[in-house]
């Protein structure tokens, strides 16, 4: 007759000689069933579906349209400088064509140039694992783009650097401003409260 554990089971035989026996770890079986009742697995933990950050898209946006505003305010500043006390023409390329750059024109695509990268912003923040990195990226090589084309037309040495200083102006006003905006209606939702 067989020797049996401290659950009533019959012991094992060890493969040697006839009624030899080993011993049975009782919870053996509780370590291969798993750690879920009944030998089932335990239940995976549910998915984190907090969005990565709340945006407090009011704050941003009316941000957005006081960076525009301080954009077509840095452009009319710098063609009063370049045209009023230094004397040199602002000229842009239109069709193939030098012309005199517009004062209102000018700060009307300031103006859009900061509501765009005020979306641009929100976008990033939406979905953009490092938004601001992003931010910076994008806006930092429009600006370049921005400096680099006067130098692109045939106006005078003295009117290419004076449009690329104010293209220059715009975008560091705008990509400061709106980053700096982004980051305080911006925040993780852990840093907000439970408390009723």
């Amino acid at each position: 007759m067989s020797e049996r554990d401290d659950f009533g089971r019959a012991r094992g035989s060890q493969g040697g000689g006839y009624g030899e026996t080993r011993p049975v770890d009782p919870l053996a079986e509780t370590r291969v069933a798993g750690a879920g009742y009944g030998g089932a697995p335990a239940p995976a933990a549910p998915p984190d579906r907090r969005p990565r950050r709340i945006i407090d898209a009011a704050r941003l946006w009316s941000g957005g349209v006081l960076a525009g505003v301080v954009a077509a305010g840095v452009a009319v500043v710098g063609l009063l400088i370049a045209r009023g006390v230094l004397d040199i023409p602002v000229l842009i390329e239109r069709k193939g064509h030098l012309v005199n750059a517009s004062m209102v024109w000018y700060a009307v695509v300031a103006f859009l140039a900061g509501i765009v990268a005020t979306g641009l912003l929100h976008a990033l923040l939406a979905a953009a694992p490092q938004p601001y990195r992003f931010f910076g990226w994008i806006v930092g090589l429009a600006t370049a783009i921005a400096v680099i084309v006067p130098f692109t037309t045939g106006a005078k040495l003295s009117s290419q650097v004076a449009v690329a200083l104010i293209n220059l102006a715009i975008g560091l006003c705008i990509g400061s401003i709106v980053s700096s905006i982004g980051r305080s209606a911006a925040r993780p939702p852990s840093t907000i409260s439970t408390n009723g």
